[in-house]
C-alpha cells in the first residue's frame, strides 16, 4: 500500500502543478484552448461504457489532456462501478495527435478479480492513443495496460492484469461517410494468487472487422462489426464483434 500511497501522491502533486498553470492562463482566451469531446459507446464485451476527453492547448502543437471512462454503465457494474480517470499531454506532429496519458480504475476488477470491495487505486493504466487524419484517411490507434494497483485479495484470490489494443484505418468517400476496417484485442496478461503462483495468459477477443461512419462537423456516428477470432474454447469473451459510438466534439 505504500507504493499505492507514493504513486497517488505524484499523481496528485502533478495535477495540483498542471491545474495551477492552468488556472494562471484562464483569464487569456481560456474558451478558444478548451476542446471537450463525448463518446457514447456500446460494445459486445463492455456493454455501455460512456468516455469524456478534455483538452487544453497549451501551443498549436501541444496540449494538456484529461480523460474518464464510466466501465460501470456497463459490464463493470459488476467490479464494483468500475471507473477510469487519467490526464496527459498531446504532440501534434503533422497529420498525427500522440497522446500518451496515465489513468487510474477505481473498483475490484484489477484489485482482486472483482471478488472484493471496489477501492481507490484499484489500478493504473499507461496508454497510448494515436490519431491520424487527412483529407483523404483517418485512423487511430490504442494501446492500454491494466496493472493492478492495490492488492485486497484474500486466500486463493488472485490480482489481474490486461493488455487491451486496437488500431483501425478508415478512407473518407465524402464528407459525410467514411469506410474502414477495426482490428482490436483484449487479453489477461497474468496476476498474482494469494498464496502463491502467478495466473497464466487468457484471450478475451481478437475482433476483426469494417466499420461504417456517418458525420456532420464535430458529431457522428460509428458502426463496427465482425467475428471474435480467438479460440472459441478458450476465450472468456463469446460473442461476436460489434461496437457502436455516438460521439461529438465542442
Amino acid at each position: 500500500m505504500k507504493c499505492t500511497k507514493s504513486i497517488f501522491s505524484l499523481f496528485i502533486l502533478f495535477m495540483t502543478t498542471t491545474l495551477g498553470l492552468y488556472a494562471q492562463d484562464a483569464e487569456d482566451n481560456a474558451d478558444d484552448k478548451v476542446s471537450v469531446g463525448l463518446s457514447l459507446n456500446h460494445d459486445a464485451f463492455f456493454g455501455f461504457n460512456p468516455m469524456m476527453t478534455f483538452g487544453y492547448a497549451i501551443s498549436d502543437t501541444d496540449a494538456f489532456t484529461a480523460y474518464g471512462i464510466q466501465w460501470g454503465a456497463g459490464t463493470g457494474s459488476a467490479w464494483d462501478q468500475w471507473t477510469e480517470f487519467g490526464i496527459g499531454y498531446n504532440k501534434t506532429v503533422g497529420n498525427f495527435d500522440i497522446n500518451p496519458q496515465l489513468g487510474f480504475t477505481m473498483g475490484s476488477l484489477l484489485s482482486s478479480g472483482a471478488a472484493q470491495r471496489g477501492v481507490v487505486g484499484d489500478g493504473i493504466v499507461p496508454n497510448l492513443t494515436v490519431n491520424y487524419g487527412t483529407d483523404l484517411l483517418e485512423g487511430q490507434f490504442y494501446f492500454g495496460y491494466y496493472g493492478a494497483l492495490s492488492n485486497t485479495t484474500e486466500a486463493g484470490e488472485a490480482t489481474n492484469n490486461y493488455v487491451h489494443y486496437w488500431a483501425n484505418l478508415g478512407i473518407k468517400l465524402t464528407s459525410h461517410l467514411s469506410l474502414g476496417a477495426h482490428f482490436e484485442e483484449l487479453y489477461l496478461s497474468g496476476g498474482d494468487v494469494n498464496g502463491g503462483a502467478t495466473l497464466d495468459r487468457a484471450d478475451g477477443y481478437v475482433w476483426l472487422g469494417p466499420y461504417l461512419q456517418f458525420a456532420k462537423g464535430n458529431a457522428g456516428l460509428r458502426f463496427s462489426f465482425g467475428g471474435n477470432l480467438a479460440d472459441e474454447a478458450d476465450r472468456f469473451a463469446p460473442n461476436d464483434f460489434y461496437k457502436l459510438s455516438f460521439f461529438v466534439s465542442l
